[in-house]
């Protein structure tokens, strides 16, 4: 099979010791694409799994060229992995799936004919078969707090099984935990957004790499994204906002204690009050102040690097920049 022409879909999957796991998945992924005639790679990327998963992932190589092996050289996260598969990806579309075989690889066709029309295709494990308590009920937490955050309203922030067109994914840059938020992320494209359920099925083999101080971890990273998208490129607006309330506070502290001390004679010197109102002005001082270092090293950023502020969807009428 012709590995060298520019496949229409690629399906990035991390794997994480998943060695019973990966001889399904690849029969799957050909029996649910083969018949359709699409020109598809898999890329799959090793997280630095400490089980035979490598070599596995070997073997269906060699059995089918249009794999494409990542090695990383430890366990980096999700997160890093999936960036690696973005990296490394050539297609025009872009679908995620776990390794773990709880995604259904039947579902890629719907996302994909979905994805003509959308820039983002979200999967929604509505029946998930996952314990409630542990798994289900942080998730639906979770999904509604980072949709109220963010304000992209999405029913499974959690689930892998995505398509993304190219050009959404080619621009971002991912940390911590932050694959879940790529919707979000992207948001600031102006991008469309679509969702439709998808198959979830029991793990087989292998055991989760969830838990709850996971679900930790990511309200985290989900105060980064809110800042992110509100005020990346303008971090004064929210310290010097901040500094200003606090400053303002504290001078009107200092404005009430001098009264009384000034009209009313009353002894100030060693009253909490005092204290407090000095530490919200240094306070409110000291969040201004990292303000303008904030926007120093915004425009340092963006300038240096030829960072976009915005992204351009179609030119017409500039003569060949016309798309």
């Amino acid at each position: 099979m012709a590995t060298d022409v520019r496949p229409t879909l690629s399906i990035v999957i991390p794997v994480f010791n998943e060695e019973d796991n990966v001889p399904l998945l690849a029969e799957e992924i050909r029996q649910a694409l083969d018949p359709h005639g699409i020109a598809y790679e898999v890329v799959a990327v090793d997280d630095g799994s400490t089980d035979g998963t490598w070599t596995r992932l070997e073997n269906v190589r060699a059995q089918d060229p249009r794999w494409v092996l990542v090695g990383l050289r430890r366990n980096f996260g999700q997160t890093a992995a999936m960036s690696a598969g973005f990296d490394h990806a050539r297609g025009d579309v872009i679908v995620t799936l776990d390794g773990d075989l709880q995604n259904d690889p039947a579902d890629i066709p719907r996302l994909l004919a979905l994805a003509k029309d959308f820039d983002v295709v979200s999967g929604w494990r509505r029946r998930r078969q996952d314990p409630f308590l542990s798994r289900r009920l942080p998730s639906m937490l979770a999904n509604w707090l980072i949709s109220l955050v963010t304000g992209i309203r999405l029913h499974d922030y959690g689930c892998t099984l995505k398509a993304y067109r190219r050009e959404v994914v080619e621009h971002l840059r991912l940390y911590g935990e932050m694959h879940r938020f790529i919707p979000a992320i992207a948001s600031w494209m102006g991008i469309s957004l679509t969702e439709v359920e998808t198959h979830h099925r029991a793990r087989r083999f292998g055991r989760s790499k969830y838990g709850i101080f996971r679900t930790l971890r990511v309200i985290l990273d989900l105060i980064t994204v809110k800042f992110l998208l509100s005020f990346a490129t303008k971090p004064i607006q929210v310290f010097g906002l901040l500094g200003i309330c606090a400053a303002g506070v504290g001078f009107a502290i200092g404005g009430y204690l001098s009264v009384l001390k000034l009209a009313f004679g009353a002894q100030i010197g060693g009253r909490p009050l005092l204290f407090l109102g000095i530490l919200l002005i240094l306070v409110g001082v000291q969040l201004i102040v990292m303000g303008l270092l904030g926007e120093l090293l915004v425009r340092v950023y963006h300038e240096s690097q030829r960072k976009p502020i915005y992204m351009v969807k179609r030119v017409l009428g500039h003569p060949g920049r016309e798309a």
